[in-house]
């Protein structure tokens, strides 16, 4: 993450003050600390003008009954969740898994990627909240034929264990939720049954041809093509891991692939929100062995997920079949 003074991360920032505020025993894991705010170019003093900008701005919005806060308050909720902030141990523990932009790349460009900031809340082991904003849902999507013609721009979704997945619309303006049609709707996974006519999506940074399935079936990337039992539909979409979930809990996808690869860490934040989302919305979520992902398996942070082979996301209905053709197809 690259902190800029936009109001999306004003409102992440705003978001690790209150957290700290409101829940101050129970431990972040967080993809960021204050490191890059600490050491950007002191020989110029911008640094100190980027920490002035940013706690100008969340002192701004977050709702101080004390004292008001200082640079340094800030910048000790941004370490909160920082590698070194909480080590765990072997027992089973309640803590915040934060992304605060997940697709920073995207979000730099500032252009319609869809970026998103995601907040789960894992209660022994399994996640027990969680709730994804998109800002440029809406705007990336509005050719789908299936998209709610609500008006406002991007998505706001919120899951709870046992209570399912839903979904309302954000107004044009980041954060603030929408007045006209300000209702909030259950989100289901498809019902595809059969793999060859599911709609894939996978990492932007992998090809189709990383994937076991390639050996079975070509892709296309054309809504328009006539599928058959060797090809499938793959879906593009921009950013990082968990608009792909936002894909597959509310039915634009049936499935999301992501290899793990020699070398690149895969880190909890970029899943732990997106799995109670899928999951409530009748989804299934495991490694390609078939196996449920592990969030306590980096036992001491928290951060680091070990999925065997990658990490698959499904509508339930086509799961075991594709663990059976992925266990066949990789080596």
């Amino acid at each position: 993450m690259h902190f800029v003074p936009s109001s999306d991360a004003t409102f992440t920032l705003v978001l690790l003050e209150e957290l700290q505020q409101l829940f101050p025993s129970i431990p972040l894991v967080a993809e960021e600390d204050s490191t890059f705010l600490k050491s950007s170019n002191p020989d110029d003093n911008s640094g100190n003008v980027l920490i002035e900008s940013i706690s100008s701005a969340v002192t701004d919005k977050v709702k101080n009954s004390g004292s008001p806060l200082t640079h340094d308050d800030v910048l000790r909720a941004i370490d909160r969740g920082g590698k070194d902030a909480v080590s765990f141990d072997s027992n089973p523990a309640t803590y915040w898994v934060l992304d605060p932009i997940d697709g920073t790349k995207g979000f730099l460009k500032g252009d319609d990627a869809l970026y998103v900031v995601g907040l789960a809340l894992v209660v022994n082991g399994k996640v027990a909240v969680g709730v994804m904003g998109c800002p440029n849902w809406t705007t990336a999507n509005k050719k789908e034929e299936n998209l709610d013609p609500c008006p406002g721009n991007g998505i706001l979704m919120v899951s709870h264990v046992g209570c399912g997945t839903w979904s309302r619309h954000l107004s044009p303006e980041i954060g603030q939720l929408t007045t006209a049609q300000d209702v909030w709707k259950r989100c289901f996974v498809d019902a595809c049954s059969v793999v060859h006519m599911a709609r894939f999506c996978i990492p932007d940074s992998q090809t189709w041809n990383m994937i076991p399935l390639s050996l079975l079936f070509d892709s296309t990337t054309d809504e328009s093509d006539t599928r058959d039992e060797n090809k499938i539909l793959l879906r593009y979409a921009c950013c990082g891991s968990l608009c792909k979930y936002i894909m597959v809990a509310s039915g634009r996808a049936s499935v999301f692939f992501s290899r793990a690869r020699v070398n690149t860490q895969i880190k909890a934040w970029d899943h732990a929100v997106g799995m109670i989302c899928v999951q409530e919305a009748g989804g299934q979520i495991s490694d390609w062995s078939g196996k449920p992902l592990d969030l306590a398996a980096d036992l001491t942070g928290r951060r680091i997920l070990y999925p065997s082979g990658g990490v698959l996301v499904t509508n339930g209905a086509v799961h075991d079949e594709l663990v059976e053709l992925i266990s066949a197809n990789h080596e």
